[in-house]
């Protein structure tokens, strides 16, 4: 009995089930609001903010390029956030 088809589709199942899926960011800054407190006031960021922070780092660009948030986005006190919870600061 040739065993070679059956331990290939067994290997392909295998990787198919540890290929990472992508999952869809919805770029909101209001996601954010945990960091606020970090960003205006320089306080140590919270759990919430860093989970945040790193759910919405694709946007962060996207951000950094709005009138509205560029300031905050930009400002000394996110670059301490971003690195305080391990997230690069973006260079677009």
């Amino acid at each position: 009995m040739n065993k070679s088809p059956l331990l290939l589709l067994l290997l392909f199942i295998a990787l198919a089930l540890h290929v990472p899926t992508t999952v869809s960011v919805t770029c909101n800054p209001v996601e954010l609001s945990p960091c606020m407190s970090a960003i205006t006031g320089g306080t140590t960021p919270s759990s919430a903010c860093c989970e945040k922070l790193r759910e919405q780092q694709p946007c962060l660009c996207q951000y950094m390029k709005d009138p509205s948030y560029q300031k905050y986005i930009s400002s000394p006190n996110a670059r301490k956030v971003s690195s305080t919870c391990g997230v690069p600061m973006p260079s677009c």
